[in-house]
């Protein structure tokens, strides 16, 4: 799955062009007008994140859904029940190998580890995917996905819902009219800590009832079952199936400082907090990111992340007045100004006096999961404000970070062009992945 395409700023904002923003004729666009006509749906993973997001889907007047799975037997009945004429399967390679001819449009809401098979698998299937962030797992997975997104024509977006929020697209509005002049620094928190210091348990306990264990592990290394360890919540924290704190929040808080200052993959990549075992991801993490710089930004950017509870220097979280709640954000240090941006809540201009009178765009509200369908059916991406050509690269940035934690203290060189790093081999093995023996994507 080695992708070795190029990260430019140039490159990354033709991929943007090609891949969000250029009209494109959807082999499905005969639904478009038709009363009658609907993308057929089928979603992996039914419960929590994912039953969100087919709700989401589904409840889209030119949707059908006519299928799911899940490992979790219990979840995919419920939805059977509740929605006539879905299929269950236990096996998402059993429901495309049955049903693929019937589906159109497939979202991937599981742990992070199988985002990537199962969205290639879609794609070279022919279907158009919706899949949860982080897009994948590992570096290398990233780059493929973009590639077969491109390969096989298809809308990718990835399940970042603040993306087209007021909130986030006020933000990138704030910053591309330099209110507070080129950026110097940026400082990017999560009041939250996907973290485990403890060693592996000694134990293995009885797989529950109606959970497929073996389809759980999917590509990941063959283990004995723990109860509530890894399924179903606590999988964020194991390096083996999720991404730790920065995978599953930096997705988001990240999203609106790297849109709007038109950021690429950064140069040098630094941990100051390691992990604590082979297994787990730390809940105090602690990562220097060097951007190439833009346009926006006076020079290269240097980017801070912290998660569990750290945030920006004194100097520049004084300037929030009392009483605003920012456990999660990104404090943007300008020329002439800050800029907060708030994950949920509105973005906020330092010091308040500073820019009085300062007006927000008129926007149109639209939803993440309705603007994909629509760029499905319609062919304007223009609302699809995560596509694949956006997202492949700001989570590589983001999956850069956790590589660094897993070499800290070593300062990470990476050669975007080449996809490795220039000045630590074992750092490169964690640039890409095996599957486990039965796994492969389908048509690859």
């Amino acid at each position: 799955m080695d992708n070795s395409g190029k990260r430019t700023r140039r490159g990354f904002a033709k991929a943007c062009v090609l891949m969000s923003g250029a009209p494109f004729v959807s082999r499905l666009s005969w639904a478009y007008g038709s009363p009658m006509q609907k993308l057929q749906y089928a979603a992996i993973g039914l419960s929590g994140r994912g039953l969100l997001d087919l709700h989401s889907i589904s409840r889209h007047e030119k949707v059908r859904m006519v299928a799911g799975a899940d490992v979790d037997s219990p979840s995919a009945n419920k939805i059977a029940a509740r929605i006539d004429g879905v299929k269950t399967f236990s096996d998402w390679r059993e429901m495309f190998e049955t049903m693929g001819k019937d589906i159109d449009v497939v979202s991937v809401s599981t742990p992070d580890h199988m985002h990537g098979i199962m969205a290639m698998s879609a794609m070279n299937l022919g279907k158009h995917v919706y899949v949860q962030k982080p897009l994948a797992q590992t570096i290398g997975e990233c780059r493929a996905m973009e590639e077969t997104a491109r390969r096989n024509k298809v809308i990718v977006q990835m399940g970042t819902q603040g993306a087209s929020s007021f909130n986030d697209r006020n933000g990138v509005d704030l910053i591309r009219r330099k209110l507070i002049g080129k950026v110097t620094e940026a400082w990017v928190f999560s009041g939250k800590g996907w973290g485990d210091k403890n060693p592996l348990p000694a134990r293995e306990d009885p797989v529950p009832e109606g959970l497929d264990w073996d389809g759980w592990l999917g590509v990941g290394e063959e283990r004995p079952y723990l109860n509530k360890y890894y399924h179903p919540k606590n999988w964020r924290k194991r390096q083996d199936f999720g991404t730790g704190t920065l995978g599953d929040m930096g997705c988001h808080i990240f999203n609106a400082m790297y849109r709007g200052l038109g950021l690429t993959v950064p140069q040098r990549i630094r941990s100051q907090t390691a992990v604590p075992n082979k297994y787990n991801w730390t809940s105090n993490e602690q990562v220097e990111f060097d951007f190439p710089g833009t346009p926006l930004t006076d020079g290269d950017l240097k980017v801070f992340w912290s998660s569990g509870g750290e945030r920006a220097p004194k100097a520049l979280t004084s300037l929030v007045p009392e009483g605003v709640k920012y456990r999660f954000g990104c404090l943007l240090k300008g020329e002439n100004g800050v800029l907060l941006l708030r994950h949920g809540s509105s973005p906020l201009l330092l010091p308040e006096k500073s820019f009085v009178g300062v007006q927000l765009p008129k926007l149109e509200p639209f939803g993440h999961h309705t603007a994909f369908i629509d760029a499905i059916l319609s062919g304007d991406r223009s609302r699809v404000l995560s596509p694949i050509g956006f997202a492949a690269p700001m989570t590589e940035s983001i999956l850069l970070g956790n590589v660094a934690m897993q070499r800290s203290p070593v300062s990470l060189k990476w050669d975007a062009k080449k996809g490795r790093f220039t000045n630590d081999e074992r750092a490169n093995a964690h640039v890409h992945r095996s599957y486990r023996k039965g796994w492969k994507i389908i048509g690859a």
